[in-house]
């Protein structure tokens, strides 16, 4: 049969104007990981707008559409374009799974929760002539799994082509998070087995890998076999990790040992109370400077996550966090308005005080508020939101970032990552319009690896890098899902 799997794209990633490097990072590996569960003989075209143009033209039996909330009303336009055109249309997905009679309305079938238990079964369903309506997964494991079709991936098109995913979930339930959610009626965090993550890792090309995994060290165990059997291995990493984790003794050294060198650290806000009215019970009582003086220490790189709107929130938080994160050497931050998910404990709480404001899900997107703060306005938010990134990515907060590191190459290593992530975003649209993005690759590595320290490594795996030409992180998964905004 012809398969058609589409991951849809939010309206900013398709600008005629300008592309953001973020979305041409790394590929999502959702669709994939279904298209390991279809026939040698299924004709499959897997689709990312983020990063190319839809063919709308062909005639697919079935199309599959992985739904996230800011891209909901686009995905629900590609559902109704192919049901005309007399194709058999599923919905999957974060968003499918919070609001299941919404997206009925656009699907034949529908799957709630992740995918590896109901997708096989509606395969099944499907070429026999009786698909259901609604699948639900009830059971959650990953043993036996099939591999990811990673031949259907566009390689080509991603700064870090090398994405995977080693587990599903994340132990934690933060009220404002999809994950808990998402897993509900069944285990909300499982790994596969170490032996089968460190196959798929030893079958990946070239050096670099990016974990999307919501939280690669949540299995401590699990966790610090992997990193013993990636020893030797040559890799180097980013993923993304807790507070908690990053100050346990031993794990995060040896995720070092195995070629970690930039963690995404969710450390949300400063305020405790905020923390205990969130449900992040564990950043409570957690030295933030100290964990980032280890990481740094260590030679790994902070992408800190930082989220305003909170209860305790008034209009100081905004300069108060960005000083702070500036005082402490972060090299990249990323700065969020609160949005309150469809499903979650907050969204619930906000619509029983009746603080949401609207329900267009394009605007469900972090950038924008679309809830009624305690102590501002809704356009106070958004206003000091976008303020925090100019304040945080103005060249006197780089230098004065790059000044914390206690040598040179940590300086210069900040001021390369810090000021060609966001003062060249220009030419990084450029870049990736060319379709040259994979030729940065060397360049990004040789920063994560310290500059001057990674020119003998960098020239040691060159070889195994096809099409590399020499001197040139939002995951669950559901249908499954994959990836971070």
């Amino acid at each position: 049969m012809k398969v058609k799997m589409i991951l849809p794209a939010l309206t900013e990633a398709t600008s005629p104007f300008f592309r953001p490097i973020k979305y041409s990072l790394f590929p999502p590996l959702g669709l994939a990981t279904l298209a390991g569960y279809l026939r040698d003989e299924d004709e499959v075209d897997l689709q990312h707008e983020h990063v190319e143009k839809l063919n709308l033209n062909d005639e697919p039996d079935l199309v599959v559409i992985q739904v996230y909330i800011s891209a909901a009303n686009r995905a629900y336009a590609l559902a109704d374009h192919y049901r005309k055109k007399g194709a058999h249309v599923a919905l999957g997905g974060l968003h499918v799974t919070s609001l299941p009679e919404e997206a009925a309305q656009h699907a034949d079938t529908i799957f709630l929760g992740p995918g590896e238990d109901t997708w096989p079964a509606f395969l099944a369903d499907f070429r026999s002539g009786r698909p259901g309506k609604i699948y639900t997964s009830t059971v959650r494991s990953l043993i036996g799994a099939p591999k990811a079709r990673r031949d259907l991936i566009k390689r080509s098109l991603y700064l870090v082509p090398n994405s995977l995913v080693v587990s599903r979930g994340c132990p934690h339930k933060c009220d404002f998070c999809y994950i808990s959610s998402f897993y509900a009626g069944g285990k909300s965090f499982y790994t596969q087995a170490v032996d089968e993550a460190l196959a798929e890792i030893d079958r990946l090309p070239g050096r670099h890998l990016y974990f999307l995994d919501d939280h690669l060290f949540g299995n401590p165990r699990f966790a610090s076999a992997l990193f013993d059997g990636m020893q030797g291995m040559g890799r180097l990493w980013q993923a993304a990790g807790t507070v908690k984790t990053v100050l346990q003794p031993d794990l995060l050294e040896k995720a070092v040992a195995c070629g970690l060198r930039s963690l995404f650290v969710g450390f949300e806000t400063l305020n405790s109370a905020n923390l205990r009215d969130q449900n992040k019970g564990h950043n409570l009582n957690r030295d933030y400077g100290v964990a980032i003086r280890r990481l740094h220490d260590l030679g790994v790189m902070v992408n800190g996550s930082f989220v305003y709107g909170m209860d305790e929130d008034d209009a100081s938080v905004f300069s108060h966090t960005v000083e702070w994160a500036v005082s402490q050497g972060i090299e990249t931050a990323t700065f969020h308005v609160l949005t309150p998910y469809p499903g979650t404990p907050l969204y619930s709480r906000l619509q029983a005080q009746g603080r949401l404001l609207h329900g267009n899900w394009d605007l469900y997107d972090t950038r924008h508020a679309v809830f009624a703060p305690a102590r501002m306005s809704p356009g106070a938010l958004e206003e000091g939101r976008r303020k925090s990134y100019e304040q945080f990515y103005r060249w006197n907060s780089i230098l004065s970032g790059a000044a914390t590191h206690a040598d040179w190459n940590g300086r210069l290593r900040h001021i390369a990552y810090a000021g060609g992530w966001k003062k060249l975003e220009f030419l990084w649209s450029l870049i990736i319009r060319a379709k040259r993005v994979v030729g940065m690759r060397p360049v990004l590595e040789a920063v994560l690896s310290g500059l001057g320290n990674a020119s003998s490594d960098t020239k040691r795996h060159r070889g195994t890098q096809p099409g590399l030409p020499l001197g040139s992180r939002q995951t669950a998964h559901g249908l499954p899902s994959s990836t971070t905004a």
